[in-house]
């Protein structure tokens, strides 16, 4: 499913216009990309909780020219599904 066909569920199902359903998607993704960005975590009960992992600083292989090369650290998005939504998928 692609976003223009979430949106067009999300007014299927809540009896908005598309144009609104848009609006409130993005406004919602908006809001859980600067929590993210803010370190907080987002627990949406029953569907999942979004957090910020760290990777750590580690080395690798440039797989061309098999070369040592050193990989920064950096943060990562993380979801981890909740248990209405595992229960769901199985």
């Amino acid at each position: 499913m692609n976003k223009t066909e979430l949106i067009e569920k999300i007014a299927a199902g809540s009896g908005l216009t598309k144009a609104q359903s848009k609006a409130a998607l993005d406004e919602t993704v908006k809001a859980i990309k600067e929590a993210l960005v803010a370190g907080d975590k987002i627990a949406l009960v029953g569907f999942g909780t979004f957090s910020v992992g760290e990777r750590p600083a580690r080395e690798g292989i440039n797989p061309l020219t098999k070369e040592k090369i050193q990989i920064a650290a950096k943060k990562v998005a993380k979801f981890k599904a909740g248990a209405e939504l595992a229960d769901a998928l199985n």
